[in-house]
């Protein structure tokens, strides 16, 4: 290689000049095919690898634009390997990089190893064919030799792939960077590097990727005779799972079962299972996910390190910048920043929304462990205090927005949909914090917010987690001796039970809530537990039970003086009347409620109550009446500003006036209903008044908006997890299409109904759906299907009790015996449908039944004379 220099300066052997022009000869060897070997089992990355690809090739429309693309990402995520899969297919692709390729890791990480850009440069040069006497002792003049020499390289279609492995910072980086335009640099960092680079964060492997990423290696590691990724599924699913789709930490786990062949995957499943122990299991010979995470961890500030050490207290799935700052106890300004900084160095990952940040898996162990460590140092109690707190204040905040009554806008939430807002993004950390497994000293706060958060959940359906907030506060009342908070607990468990059909188990809560406020005494919260005793004896169809169960309450309430509580009982006592159908009581009960509550000026809890009373007045035809109550109720939710209780009470004041066949203002009514309960975020509130809608859409023909209505209602119940309402939604569905003779479309519903009613074990709901099935089974000519669909039904309606339904199941199931000429078995069926009907006094049924029947006995009598 010769150098020609004009206006040069000669120092010994370096030689440093204004302009350097570098001549190639025409034959050297430099040393560019110093890749490192790409590793046999790689998956998962196809996307990746196509993105970086892209930006590689010659010609490409960006590649002027992307001259340098850096991937960023986690310790042990696979940033090597990425790069270096990439790197060996571009040099295989004909006439990307004939130069080759030039290979440096940094080791931008490891103290004892980290290479400074110098030392770098030198190994560069010298691999280009440099002669170690022409490199340049200075940073600046090896960079600027390096630079023309890769210029050189490309101006002879020669292009050369730089891959710079493992770069910490961009002071190490950039005086490694080509600037000629053509020549293409893949580089690696755990930091996200400001260098005028494309930049590519790179995640970890899915769920399938990482199960694959397993097989992969034991094939690889002991051949096709090792199956037990393909033998034991689940079991790779859960080591996959616990390595949190990580690359390197699956890498080790395959490892620890090819050492042995004959080790089961449970057994390392079994082994990962233990948080506290997880990292150390993780290791292997010079492999190991915490040494790798160490090399990270340790470049961290003190500020950094601790807010980092502190996060896993947070013990939700993310936390906000807000939190992470009480949890710090720094102002939310400097709090960010850190934040920023420990998520440029993948130590943290942005959220889906901007100030949210969220931990790997393994990292949260990790900084646990170390937080471990330093508890002292970090006052690790006192963190989880001021998270506590600010969750609990915040929280409190919100509550009052869901109040029914409006309250006076405050500072931090002026109204609903903002308080809405932050409990919807904080839910699952409230509820993390209400019923983690904390200290004595955070007990008391914590089922508070156990409490304080009830109501949320109830409103938003989150009754699953409603359950466990309540069982937490329950468990931590226990721990703390509190026998009275125990009874408050068991009461708030017992509601939640009864919200998810869980009445056996609700009951028992209420039942031992109102043992304990009876041994104090305290007949006031006694009532409250007989309260809502009587709820989840309503949900199981002890109605007299119930009754009484209300009746007491009420009755002690009234002894007490407690009139709003009186008025809440009696309305419960209403309803359960209204199960048993003496709704005359039921009317008095909910009339008696509304006296009380207007004597108490609570309007709204009057405009509730007369909500009710319409229900009851319209089951008794009174739908004058009951719509005269829907109408005062919702005019005065609308003046009170509840627009929540307005909504739901448009929904039934459309069904009343279906009722006396005002339709289009019943279409109306759901309507606004609907668009209401929408826009304050009440999805089930909204498929209730859509599924409404949809039958007062059906009653006046406008048969494609009902199905609309009807197909919204289901989409919103399946979103929600709430099958029995889908299924009632589905239900309506089938009905429409069964009506207007698009059968296919009916069997298709009411096989999906069908299906969600077993599902569910709602045999009550099965048994019709299969009966509607059958029947539009039999008008397409599915017969067999149709008989079978019947049959189902009648067996069901025996089981529970439904004999007017089974007589009509059986009617139908014999006519499709006959017209596929099973006609002994047509004539017994329809004789029990016809027997069934007769003792029922259902003339008008028994005589379609004997119909058919006649049919059958003809078509038989006919086939013998033939």
């Amino acid at each position: 290689m010769s150098n020609t220099i004009s206006g040069g300066v000669f120092f010994h052997a370096v030689i440093q000049g204004r302009d350097i022009t570098v001549v190639l000869p025409p034959q050297i060897t430099p040393a560019l095919s110093g890749l490192p070997p790409v590793s046999r089992t790689f998956t998962g990355r196809e996307q990746p690898v196509e993105d970086l690809l892209q930006a590689l090739a010659p010609g490409c429309p960006e590649q002027r634009a992307v001259l340098v693309t850096a991937v960023a990402g986690l310790a042990g995520v696979g940033k090597t390997e990425l790069v270096v899969q990439c790197a060996a297919r571009a040099l295989k692709e004909p006439g990307w990089f004939p130069g080759g390729v030039l290979f440096v890791d940094m080791f931008g990480y490891d103290t004892k190893r980290h290479l400074s850009p110098e030392r770098a440069l030198d190994g560069m040069l010298r691999a280009l064919g440099m002669p170690g006497e022409h490199v340049p002792a200075d940073l600046q003049d090896r960079s600027r030799l390096y630079r023309s020499v890769l210029a050189a390289f490309a101006e002879q279609d020669r292009r050369i792939l730089l891959v710079i492995d493992n770069a910490s910072t961009a002071e190490q980086a950039r005086p490694l960077l080509p600037t000629d335009g053509t020549t293409a640099t893949l580089l690696t960092s755990r930091h996200t590097l400001d260098i005028d680079a494309r930049l590519h964060d790179l995640d970890t492997l899915d769920p399938d990727a990482s199960v694959e990423l397993l097989r992969q290696v034991l094939l690889q590691a002991r051949g096709t005779a090792d199956t037990r990724v393909q033998d034991a599924p689940e079991h790779a699913a859960t080591i996959a799972r616990l390595c949190a789709g990580l690359p390197l930490a699956l890498r080790i786990a395959a490892a620890l079962l090819a050492d042995t062949p004959t080790r089961p995957l449970a057994s390392l499943a079994q082994a990962l299972e233990t948080e506290h122990t997880r990292l150390e299991r993780l290791r292997r010979e010079d492999r190991a996910v915490r040494s790798a995470f160490d090399l990270s961890y340790q470049r961290l500030g003190p500020d950094h390190g601790r807010l980092f050490r502190l996060l896993p207290l947070n013990a939700g799935p993310d936390v906000s910048t807000e939190s992470a700052a009480h949890l710090a106890d720094t102002d939310p300004p400097q709090t960010e920043e850190l934040l920023q900084d420990l998520a440029r160095a993948h130590l943290i990952e942005p959220g889906p929304a901007w100030g949210r940040w969220r931990l790997h898996d393994l990292i949260r162990l990790y900084a646990d462990h170390r937080g471990h460590a330093q508890t002292d140092t970090d006052h690790r109690d006192a963190a989880i205090t001021r998270l506590s707190e600010h969750y609990l204040s915040v929280a409190k905040a919100a509550d009052t927005h869901l109040e029914t009554l409006p309250h006076p806008t405050s500072a931090r939430f002026p109204d609903r949909r903002q308080a809405l807002a932050w409990l919807d993004s904080e839910h699952l950390n409230l509820v993390a914090a209400a019923s983690a497994g904390l200290s004595l000293s955070h007990l008391k706060t914590s089922a508070r917010l156990a409490l304080t958060i009830g109501r949320y959940l109830y409103q938003r359906r989150h009754f699953d987690d409603l359950i466990t907030v309540s069982q937490s506060a329950l468990a931590a009342s226990q721990q703390l001796g509190d026998h009275h908070r125990e009874g408050g607990a068991l009461n708030h468990l017992g509601l939640a039970l009864t919200l998810v059909r869980r009445f056996e188990e609700a009951i028992d809560a209420h039942t031992r809530a109102a043992t304990i406020f009876r041994a104090f005494p305290d007949r006031l919260e006694e009532a409250s537990a007989l309260n809502g005793l009587g709820l989840a004896l309503n949900g199981v169809r002890r109605f007299e039970e119930a009754i009484d169960a209300h009746t007491r309450a009420a009755d002690a309430l009234r002894e007490l003086g407690d009139q709003h509580s009186e008025g809440t009982a009696l309305t419960n006592l209403g309803l359960a009347l209204g199960e048993m159908r003496r709704f005359d009581e039921a009317i008095d009960a909910h009339t008696r409620a509304a006296t009380i509550f207007r004597g108490l000026d609570d309007r709204h809890h009057e405009c509730a109550v007369l909500n009710n009373l319409g229900m009851a007045l319209a089951s008794v035809g009174r739908f004058e009446e009951a719509i005269d109550a829907h109408t005062r109720a919702s005019d005065v939710l609308r003046e009170l500003g509840d627009h929540f209780g307005e909504g739901r009470t448009l929904n039934n004041l459309g069904s009343a006036l279906a009722e006396v066949r005002r339709f289009d203002e019943a279409i109306d009514a759901h309507t606004r209903a609907a668009d209401i309960l929408r826009e304050l975020g009440d999805h089930h509130g909204e498929g209730d008044s859509l599924n409404n809608l949809g039958l007062a859409l059906t009653r006046v023909h406008r048969i494609e908006e009902a199905i609309d209505a009807h197909t919204r209602a289901a989409t919103i119940y399946r979103e929600l997890g709430d099958h029995h309402s889908e299924s009632t939604a589905v239900t309506n569905l089938a009905i429409v299409f069964g009506d207007v003779g698009r059968l296919e479309e009916a069997i298709d519903a009411n096989t999906q109904a069908a299906a969600i009613f077993r599902k569910t074990g709602d045999h009550h709901g099965e048994g019709p759906a299969l009966g509607r099935l059958g029947l539009a089974l039999h008008r397409v000519g599915r017969l067999e299907e149709a008989i079978d669909a019947n049959t189902r039904a009648v067996v069901i309606f025996q089981e529970v009790g439904d004999h007017h339904s089974e007589g009509a199941a059986l009617n139908n199931l014999g006519a499709a015996l006959q017209r596929v000429g099973r006609l002994e078995e047509a004539i017994d069926v329809l004789t029990r449908a016809a027997t069934i009907h007769r003792e029922l006094g259902d003339h008008q049924e028994e005589s379609g039944a004997q119909t058919n029947l006649d049919a059958a006995l003809r078509q038989v009598r006919r086939s013998n004379n033939s």
